[in-house]
């Protein structure tokens, strides 16, 4: 029997994915617990209609995310930070500095949680970070540790 899935379920498939299952299996579990629906064709013209949406949204973001991109390839992100005189850092600098840094200089508010750096930054110069929009959509950034 074909479903449609409305909710991932784990060792299926994902939402919006049409799959084939055992009809003992869909009618008492899959959808009284309303993760599938029965692919008949009115449902299958209601997946349709949604993926084609899924995909303009999709072309969107992706759009979204090439244009961040460029902005933060530009010049590196300069991050403040106190240094002794021997141009060590005191403590570190983290993703929460890096994305204020991102929003003051850019112009763009990036989740900090989004933001993760390669290495322990504890000197001044250049650093690498990486950037996660979800989806593989992976870029690496990179910024300059000043001292203030």
């Amino acid at each position: 029997m074909e479903v449609i899935l409305i909710k991932d379920v784990d060792n299926l498939g994902g939402v919006n994915e049409l799959v084939s299952v055992r009809p003992g299996y869909a009618r008492n579990y899959l959808i009284p617990q309303k993760f599938a629906l029965e692919a008949n064709e009115s449902n299958k013209k209601m997946l349709a209609e949604r993926q084609k949406v899924s995909q303009k949204r999709e072309a969107k973001l992706m759009a979204e995310i090439a244009k961040v991109t460029e902005v933060l390839k530009q010049s590196p992100v300069k991050v403040g930070a106190k240094t002794g005189t021997s141009g060590k850092i005191f403590g570190s600098v983290t993703a929460i500095q890096i994305a204020r840094a991102i929003r003051e200089q850019k112009g763009y508010e990036i989740d900090r949680r989004r933001i993760s750096i390669t290495e322990e930054v504890k000197e001044l110069g250049l650093h690498k970070a990486s950037i996660d929009f979800g989806k593989e959509h992976v870029v690496e950034i990179e910024f300059e540790v000043v001292g203030e």
